[in-house]
């Protein structure tokens, strides 16, 4: 479909893992300052054809040609691609944590005066230009430890900007930040299309994809199975080419009716992880039910994964706090003790704490149960194999071999194996923090389902969503947390993305 002005060529492209094809003789183009939206569900080789792109995966490991400013290139690494004008921001952020901001945007290529040494102040006034660009306001010396996610994921996005790529390829960008700084992004990428800068934006916020593409391109199963231009696209259309089946309900929600109480959350106060003086949340009171999902909503450092990660002792709290399950008060001073009272959470940052890379998917699956299948300190194998084994199937886990690395999943399926580890728990209360970040729609409403299977059998949900149409869609009552404290409450009848927005900006109503 792309002839004018033709910036890049991948024909043919083939890939296999373990002899298991991953790419089936793709053939993508892209024009010169045109903005390509690719999407597709979480293993349908979006990320592999980039990850070629890019030079991650060296060419010696596949077959087809690239070809850019109709040069064939071969890409042995990295470097060899960025080499060719070709920047990509990953969705799981790599940065240097103990490097200041500026050391960060120019590692690598940090500016020389004339005998060698690094031109420290040059460093710093390039890098807030660079900060510029993506309208981050941050003291350009500070470690990127203390960064918040979405500053660093803004931070990566300049990164990559101060390379002047020709093509730059983004994978999930805004799946860390809020609603006004990705419109930055977004405006910020319409610039770039103005300069002529070609990008690939790959996005599961398929309302987003639209806004901002020139032309769609649908990937299902290693292959390119649909492309649309920016007038031809029909929202319910991609996503049928996405899954292969039509979605009749985006949302779907059971009515459950409320149970007895199961949590109670009695003025919980959490350090200020930054500052010894300060209070990230403070006095915090709440209560769940059997069968509820309470959304908790707010904008970023309202104190939201903080107040969960406190309830279930992943971080210290302050004073005097009182944490009740089914009635009964519990002492929560670390992870394991929430964990034997019955709590169960899944983390925002998968990657960081939901699984434990360096295991297989099955024993990922069962690492939170591990008392159940043990006798006399051995594990009962059999047993162990045949529940997990369920749990990949009720969950569709994509997995050739459940001993296979939980790395060698998608984004999505990786989800699905840390819901499966408290699943297999039979936790009464689960936390969902960011559930559904970068995984794709087929994905979303599969947990959705799961999330309404949970509450119909007693289980009481937390849930945390930057994503306000699905956190009021699948929420039976809702806390809004800004300033570290709670701002309003209220049910679903009573629910609207404008209350929640002004509640979280911390406005009265």
């Amino acid at each position: 479909m792309v002839t004018a002005d033709k910036i890049l060529l991948m024909q043919n492209i083939r890939k296999e893992f373990f002899s298991v094809p991953v790419l089936k003789n793709v053939t993508l183009e892209l024009a010169k300052g045109e903005i390509l939206g690719l999407v597709g569900e979480n293993g349908a080789g979006k990320s592999t054809l980039m990850k070629i792109l890019s030079g991650a995966y060296s060419c010696d490991s596949y077959h087809g040609e690239i070809i850019v400013d109709d040069v064939p290139r071969r890409f042995h690494s990295t470097s060899d691609s960025e080499a060719s004008g070709i920047e990509m921001i990953y969705q799981e952020i790599s940065l240097h944590l103990d490097l200041t901001v500026a050391e960060n945007i120019f590692l690598g290529r940090l500016p020389r005066k004339r005998r060698g040494w690094v031109d420290r102040k040059e460093l710093h006034t390039q890098a807030a230009q660079a900060l510029e660009l993506v309208r981050l306001d941050l003291d350009t010396h500070r470690r990127v430890r203390s960064l918040s996610t979405s500053q660093q994921q803004l931070l990566s996005i300049a990164k990559a900007m101060v390379r002047r790529p020709k093509i730059l390829v983004l994978d999930e960008p805004t799946s860390a930040l809020t609603e006004s700084e990705a419109e930055t992004l977004l405006s910020l990428l319409r610039g770039l299309r103005d300069k002529g800068i070609a990008c690939i934006y790959i996005s599961h916020k398929l309302d987003e994809v639209f806004k901002i593409v020139d032309r769609i391109t649908v990937m299902r199963d290693g292959t390119i199975v649909a492309n649309y231009r920016h007038g031809e696209i029909m929202a319910e259309k991609v996503v049928e080419d996405m899954v292969g089946r039509k979605i009749e309900n985006m949302y779907p929600k059971c009515q459950v009716e409320k149970g007895k109480e199961v949590l109670r959350v009695r003025n919980l106060t959490v350090p200020h992880p930054l500052s010894a003086q300060k209070n990230i949340i403070e006095g915090v009171s709440f209560n769940l039910h059997r069968g509820e999902v309470l959304g908790l909503a707010g904008l970023v450092g309202s104190g939201r994964s903080e107040l969960v990660n406190a309830i279930f002792g992943a971080i210290p709290t302050r004073g005097k706090p009182e944490i009740y399950i089914e009635g009964q008060l519990v002492r929560i001073s670390r992870a394991l003790d929430a964990i034997e009272a019955g709590i169960g959470l899944v983390t925002e940052d998968r990657r960081k704490s939901g699984f434990v890379g360096t295991l297989r998917v099955d024993k990922n699956i069962s690492l939170a149960s591990l008392k159940r299948f043990s006798k006399e300190g051995f594990i009962k194998r059999k047993q162990e194999l045949s529940e997990v084994q369920g749990y990949v199937e009720k969950l569709r886990i994509k997995v050739q071999r459940v001993d296979d690395s939980v790395l060698t999943l998608s984004g999505g399926n990786q989800q699905k194996v840390v819901l499966a580890k408290w699943l297999m728990r039979e936790v009464k209360v689960l936390i969902l923090d960011e559930p559904t970040r970068g995984i794709d729609v087929g994905a979303k409403v599969e947990i959705y389902n799961l999330i309404n299977e949970l509450a119909q059998k007693g289980v009481g949900v937390i849930m945390i969503s930057s994503e306000l149409p699905e956190l009021i869609s699948i929420c039976d009552r809702f806390l809004v947390l800004a300033k570290g404290r709670i701002q309003d409450e209220f049910d679903q009848a009573q629910a609207s993305q404008e209350r929640i927005m002004k509640a979280a900006t911390g406005l009265t109503r």
